[in-house]
């Protein structure tokens, strides 16, 4: 099945806003596990405007689940993954100032890059993840570059979904259909919601991970953290 990695980064958003300590980040990541995620996303950026550094390294002893950073392979990102350890570690080409992820690689621009990358972090016994776009050429040249898996930036799809499913999600098809060819493991993430999300994995139901956060936390100030999750893991769940 599908397995749903929970982003905390917002719920740092709110801690940062005011200052202090509420909400408490570490003991999200822990609620989100007893409800049943089945693993913990974060998104260290440089400003620390979220997610902190010093968060991180306070939640990777205490994460039971799967740990999964990701971010810009900037060397103070690439010296805390090595030092952390995550199960998985996910390349993303956001830029400093980037209000969110809005872009996947070009792997074939950037393959010596990325390949480095790949063999700094699976020197460390570290999953390899590279965000990329629907591009079943992308995908091909993550493959290359030694990556583990793929996450496709299903920002597109969400925007589109609502025009038409099946439009939507034909891109997306297509590339997870490259990286199974190419033996990839296959993670998806970005604006996944209730809406769209059980159709997403219906057509690709190989999709071995989702990563959600914004749509999560938005749902759970009206429903409750332990109710959203709850209803985001029955979403997955539907075939």
């Amino acid at each position: 099945m599908t397995r749903l990695s929970v982003n905390i980064n917002k719920i740092a958003t709110l801690r940062n806003a005011r200052g202090g300590n509420l909400p408490d980040v570490t003991k999200a990541a822990l609620d989100c596990e007893r409800f049943g995620a089945q693993g913990i996303t974060v998104h260290p950026r440089p400003d620390q405007r979220h997610i902190r550094y010093s968060d991180v390294l306070d939640i990777r002893p205490l994460v039971k689940t799967e740990f999964n950073i990701e971010g810009n392979p900037i060397p103070e990102f690439r010296d805390l993954v090595c030092k952390v350890k995550p199960d998985q570690v996910t390349l993303v080409p956001d830029a400093p100032d980037a209000l969110t992820s809005n872009a996947g690689w070009n792997t074939v621009a950037n393959r010596e890059f990325l390949t480095e990358m790949c063999r700094v972090f699976k020197a460390e016994g570290i999953r390899v993840s590279i965000f990329v776009g629907p591009d079943p050429d992308m995908v091909r040249g993550a493959a290359l570059c030694g990556a583990d898996r793929v996450e496709l930036y299903t920002a597109a799809y969400a925007e589109e979904f609502k025009n038409g499913p099946e439009k939507a999600v034909e891109p997306y098809l297509k590339a997870a259909l490259a990286a199974r060819e190419c033996s990839l493991g296959l993670n998806a993430g970005h604006d996944l919601n209730l809406d769209n999300l059980a159709y997403f994995i219906r057509t690709i139901p190989w999709t071995d991970e989702v990563s959600i956060g914004h749509a999560i936390i938005c749902d759970a100030l009206y429903m409750g953290l332990e109710r959203t999750i709850g209803a985001y893991l029955e979403e997955i769940r539907k075939k």
